[in-house]
């Protein structure tokens, strides 16, 4: 007996996959703007998906990645600044709002606002930087923000300094330099709710100044955020080509954008023209530590890790400039060719780096020290493990690295949250200890 479908039950099953797949389509949480809208699955291919592309659709882009960041920016950047301040200002400046054109800060000015390294007469590689910058603020409101921030900041840490004393005591012009840092972060959240090509070189050149006003504050734990966010947007839009499948060399980003990675190894690449010193005085004709922490933080009875500290820095250093190098003909690199050629010394100095770290644990481990390592090392942890994820992401966009950055990202904050604490506490014990110079207090914040 042939046994027919009714038309009618055909109909209704029809109508019902439509529905289904109707309903399947506003599950769509993720991808670009156009594709969300159009409720499809988008492949997220960036800066612009190929669905869009392919369909002869403009690509709206996606949701900006400092939309979160800038604003648990702002409340980190308050909580440190009044945990450091120990006051509530009572009185406080109103936000100056600036106009567009030049705010009366040179090229070789900015240059040695970016690191306070330059306070002790360190020259630093960052002019290029430094005019792009500039150039970027005669358009954008909220990076000539930033930039007045970090002069403020920068001027009031030279002129008060940085001890528990001065700390108490906001002057108006370090008032005046976290209003404008908000005001920066803010107006880069509100100009930012999607990324197109002017966004990104805005975002990474604000990162840049953004990095340097955490220094200036010793806020290590915001600056790595800053440094984390910068390098993930450098990668997730392709700032040098990278290799995404076997034999397939992806272009770069269109608009050549920021370089924050080279910007941040050059600040830690400057000299450091300063020692870690412990504060001790005289009791009954003893010499002790005036200050509990910084005796445990600055060890006197390791006179061997003192010696080799400065090795492993000129180690460390060495790598850092191969690794400048390699960036620059990654820049460049136009064949698959030249890129896998290119990929071999990727893992060589990622081989020279892990070479380094063993290094320093053994010469640790020989020095038998009980106490807590010194500062500076410490700060030589932090360089080499921001050089680890910059060189990982060189190149690289197969589907497990994100994952691989993800994991170093989360060390390098932990590192950095940690450094942060320990700097504050040497800092305020040092000050009440007595008989620091300005100098030797200032000198934590160029590490």
């Amino acid at each position: 007996m042939d046994v027919r479908t009714p038309p009618n039950a055909t109909m209704a099953g029809n109508i019902a996959a439509r529905k289904r797949k109707i309903e399947g389509g506003t599950k769509v949480k993720t991808g670009c703007k156009t594709c969300r809208i159009r409720k499809v699955k988008c492949d997220e291919d960036k800066p612009f998906c190929k669905k869009c592309v392919n369909t002869g659709r403009t690509c709206d882009g996606y949701q900006s990645p400092f939309k979160v960041f800038t604003s648990q920016s702002i409340n980190n950047t308050h909580a440190h600044a009044h945990a450091i301040k120990s006051v509530v200002l009572s009185n406080p400046i109103q936000p100056t709002a600036v106009k567009t054109g030049h705010i009366g800060i040179h090229t070789d000015l900015l240059n040695r606002y970016f690191s306070t390294k330059t306070m002790f007469d360190v020259k630093l590689d960052c002019t290029e930087e430094a005019r792009q910058v500039l150039q970027a603020s005669l358009t954008e409101r909220f990076i000539r923000h930033a930039i007045l921030s970090l002069r403020a900041l920068r001027e009031d840490l030279e002129t008060a300094g940085d001890d528990p004393v001065s700390l108490s005591q906001p002057t108006p012009s370090f008032q005046y330099g976290l209003q404008q840092y908000s005001m920066a972060l803010g107006g880069l959240a509100s100009n930012l709710s999607s990324l197109r090509s002017n966004g990104l070189n805005s975002a990474l050149l604000c990162c840049q100044i953004f990095i340097s006003i955490e220094q200036v504050q010793k806020n290590y734990a915001a600056m790595a955020q800053h440094v984390i966010r910068g390098l993930s947007i450098m990668h997730e839009y392709r700032a040098r080509p990278s290799i995404a499948a076997v034999n397939k060399l992806v272009p770069a980003h269109h608009d050549r954008l920021p370089l924050l990675d080279v910007f941040v190894i050059k600040l830690f690449l400057a000299p450091c023209k300063f020692t870690d010193r412990p504060v001790t005085t005289s009791i009954n004709e003893t010499t002790s530590s005036a200050c509990p922490i910084s005796s445990r933080l600055q060890p006197t009875e390791s006179p061997d890790l003192r010696i080799l500290a400065p090795d492993m820095r000129t180690q460390l250093t060495r790598i850092a400039g191969s690794t400048l190098a390699f960036l620059d003909k990654v820049l460049r690199v136009d064949s698959i060719g030249a890129a896998l050629q290119l990929l071999s010394k990727k893992m060589a100095l990622l081989n020279s780096l892990e070479s380094w770290l063993r290094d320093l644990e053994n010469m640790q481990s020989e020095s038998g020290s009980p106490h807590p390592e010194l500062i500076s090392i410490s700060f030589l942890r932090l360089f080499h493990l921001i050089l680890k994820i910059v060189l990982l992401g060189a190149l690289d966009f197969s589907p497990g690295i994100d994952a691989a950055l993800r994991t170093e990202n989360d060390r390098l904050q932990s590192l950095a949250n940690n450094l942060g604490e320990k700097v504050r506490t040497y800092v305020t014990c040092s000050g009440t200890a007595g008989g620091v110079s300005a100098p030797q207090s200032l000198s934590l914040v160029a590490k």
